[in-house]
């Protein structure tokens, strides 16, 4: 690995060729000819931008040698990209065509930073902003918003992702451009992360070992953080969100600033919430606090640019057990988790004669403390946490350091070609007085080659690579796993607004150490686990399906999977008590899972402001002996009926109704019970305004608005019985000067 290392960084030395191109162009109205002012012209690969100006033109300066997409977005048209080889003599003209869908996004998340509609692989992307205005409290509970996604909830406080059925270690988070390590075995182990500082999120439902490696077998949750401010600017923003049913506040404040080469961001963020409301009681210790903050440095120049970024999230929170205590104190109560994450990223790009190279570099330092309630059984007096003075009973720290080195090689005719190597170093210590995992380091190197193949009717996308992982245990339990994956996709379209979408991937996961070691009280699920040292590596394979009928005033998909999974691992109860608790142990089985998304988005002309849209999920995970898995979100179906308004009073204002059915989950497995199915009726509506000549964004959104008594099935609150939040409003306010 160091002599490909060496030679990849002696490459970037013999071959930089400073070329300072400028790329001028124009954009129009296809329709009409005119020029078309304020347009959003981007080079994703170089991540320079500018904005046409009131005769359409543009120009972007100092830009180095090679082929690159130009993307060109504004609201009310479709998005545009294009393939330009630098230097470009030519003025670049760019037309756009007029059209009431929205804006199509670049996706970060896929190695070739393709517009989605150009994409062979489906990815589901949702603008942060979108997923407060629809009433999110925080990013845990918005992420279920989005197709094929759902999530296991404690409270409001503690969120995972759930994609296509599969979460926990089979779903991998990425934030900052780096894999996010933090102990997220754990059911009760949220994703650690605020929703403060971060523009989208996109999910790859579907193994993505590929491109990520181990642990990315049920798919990826990519988050991605807001840009730099752009060139020779200066931007703050205030963001306050107030939550009626929590009584609780999330808000935010930012500044970035760019100069000609470098560029800053710094970002603080604090959240506090009570106990939420379920009809005429709260649910005691759902309470907790949130502190953030987040740093960026960036440099760029022709051929080389840089960017540092440093986050720092801790949050102190309940750990909810039964109903007790009633009253609007915002500080944790005991049992809780103390926990500090801290992530340093680093994401260099260097420019070479046609080519380039990324490196990423990541550090993850998750500091976890869990705090037992050690009061008589009984009392019902309040017990405030007081870390500073209490030994936690659980004590991790998580170290994990990464790296992603890439190099594109030139484009040669119809083929673009990425071959990198991957790999991270971890470390996992306890310091408390029980230990639920065992001291033990983590090693990963993983080699990928994948290319891109535009044909004129078809583009197909390949790829292959081998995996390692070495688990070394205290105690001399050493383990090793090998995985070779591979993955092949095709995008066409069948009519000329049809397009449709194949992928067949492998992908594979190494246990963690809570299935190959416990031995113990795991005390946040109330049971005696034994692991299994012995357990083998999971390995699967997915067939995805995926048509999309797109035209100007009606647009509808269908997506469809199969995943198979070799030697599935799942916790099974042994019949047993050890100290009065139910004794469970580590199991493997072959399993598959099937179901899919479907959805219709109608905007009927000359109705363009008016929207309906609709959506079904489905999905249904068996092991191969015929019994139910765990843990798979009941079917469910939303309607919304959304309106759009923009006159001299309000900008981009907008208003919506949204009716969310969620069925009957009957195919349970022996952990579980049955959930009856429940519907439930959101509002909101918003807009932009301005004051003192900025924009002041305000939304009003109300969810459960019929305030039902209802339990998701994914909710670990569920086996006692604990309903889930009930009617909540929010106000959210953002003000950009």
């Amino acid at each position: 690995m160091k002599n490909l290392v060496l030679a990849l960084f002696c490459t970037v030395f013999s071959s930089v060729v400073f070329g300072q191109n400028i790329l001028k162009g124009q954009v129009n109205d296809a329709a009409s000819n005119e020029a078309l002012a304020f347009v959003n012209v981007y080079i994703p690969q170089i991540e320079k931008g500018t904005t046409s100006d009131e005769s359409g033109n543009f120009e972007l300066n100092d830009l180095p040698n090679g082929t690159y997409k130009i993307i060109a977005s504004y609201l009310g048209f479709e998005s545009y990209s294009q393939t330009v080889s630098l230097p470009f003599e030519d003025t670049l003209i760019i037309s756009l065509n007029p059209s009431a869908i929205e804006i199509d996004e670049v996706i970060l998340s896929t190695p070739f930073h393709q517009l989605q509609r150009d994409n062979v692989m489906k990815v589901e992307q949702k603008k942060i902003k979108e997923l407060k205005a629809n009433g999110a409290i925080n990013l845990a509970s918005g992420i279920s918003d989005i197709a094929g996604v759902e999530s296991v909830s404690t409270g409001v406080s503690i969120g995972k992702p759930v994609i296509r059925g599969l979460s926990s270690n089979r779903v991998l988070v990425y934030a900052q451009g780096v894999r996010l390590e933090n102990q997220q075995f754990g059911d009760e182990h949220g994703l650690g992360i605020s929703d403060s500082g971060i523009e989208s999120i996109e999910v790859i439902k579907g193994p993505a070992s590929l491109l990520y490696g181990s642990d990315a077998l049920g798919g990826v949750l990519y988050i991605n953080p807001e840009r730099f401010a752009s060139k020779d600017s200066t931007e703050f923003d205030v963001n306050l969100n107030y939550f009626s049913n929590t009584r609780g506040i999330n808000t935010n404040a930012g500044v970035k600033t760019s100069f000609d080469k470098f560029k800053m961001i710094f970002r603080a963020g604090l959240a506090e919430h009570s106990d939420y409301e379920i009809k005429d009681l709260r649910v005691t210790n759902t309470r907790y606090k949130e502190k953030d903050f987040k740093a960026a440095l960036g440099y760029q120049i022709t051929n080389f640019k840089t960017e540092f970024r440093y986050n720092i999230n801790s949050a102190d929170l309940g750990l909810p057990e039964d109903i007790g205590i009633q009253n609007t104190d915002k500080q944790p109560m005991l049992p809780s988790q103390l926990i500090n994450n801290h992530t340093f990223s680093s994401k260099s790009k260097f420019f070479l004669n046609n080519s380039s190279i990324d490196a990423n570099f990541g550090f993850i330092y998750n500091d976890r403390k869990e705090f037992e309630d050690h009061d008589e059984e009984g009392e019902e007096e309040e017990h405030e946490t007081e870390e500073e003075s209490e030994d936690p009973a659980l004590h991790m720290k998580l170290k994990t350091f990464n790296y992603d080195l890439k190099y594109n090689l030139p484009v040669l005719d119809k083929f673009e070609t990425i071959v990198g190597v991957q790999g991270m170093f971890q470390e996992n210590l306890n310091y408390g007085e029980e230990t639920l995992i065992p001291n033990a380091t983590t090693t990963d190197f993983g080699v990928l080659g994948t290319s891109h193949i535009h044909f004129d009717a078809i583009d197909v996308q390949l790829g292959l690579r081998f995996d390692r992982r070495v688990i070394n245990i205290t105690n001399d339990l050493n383990r090793s796993f090998n995985s070779v994956n591979a993955a092949l996709g095709a995008k066409t379209n069948l009519f000329k607004k049809l397009i449709t979408r194949i992928n067949l991937a492998s992908g594979f996961r190494a246990p963690n150490l809570a299935e190959l070691t416990s031995f113990g009280i795991h005390e946040g699920t109330n049971r005696f686990e034994i692991g299994n040292i012995d357990l083998n590596k999971e390995q699967n394979f997915q067939a995805d399906l995926a048509f999309e009928y797109q035209s100007e005033h009606l647009e509808v998909f269908a997506n469809v999977f199969y995943n198979y999974i070799n030697d599935f691992i799942f916790i099974s109860p042994t019949g047993n008590l050890v100290n009065d608790d139910p004794e469970f142990i580590y199991e493997q089985e072959n399993a598959m899972l099937y179901g899919g998304e479907f959805g219709v988005h109608i905007h009927p002309h000359p109705l363009d402001w008016l929207h309906f849209e609709s959506s079904f999920q489905t999905v249904t995970a068996k092991q191969e002996n015929g019994d139910y898995l765990p843990l798979i979100p009941a079917a469910k179906l939303d309607n919304i009926i959304r309106v759009e308004f923009d006159n001299s009073w309000f900008n981009n204002g907008y208003g919506f109704f949204k009716l969310s059915t969620s069925f009957d989950q009957n195919n349970v497995s022996d952990l579980e019970t049955q959930t009856s199915g429940y519907t439930l009726l959101s509002a909101g509506i918003g807009s932009k305004v301005t004051l003192f000549n900025s924009e002041l964004d305000i939304s009003l959104t109300g969810t459960n608005l019929t305030d039902k008594a209802y339990i998701n099935h994914l909710s670990r609150l569920k086996s006692d019985g604990i309903s889930n939040i009930g009617r909540n409003l929010s106000l959210g306010i953002t003000y950009e000067f």
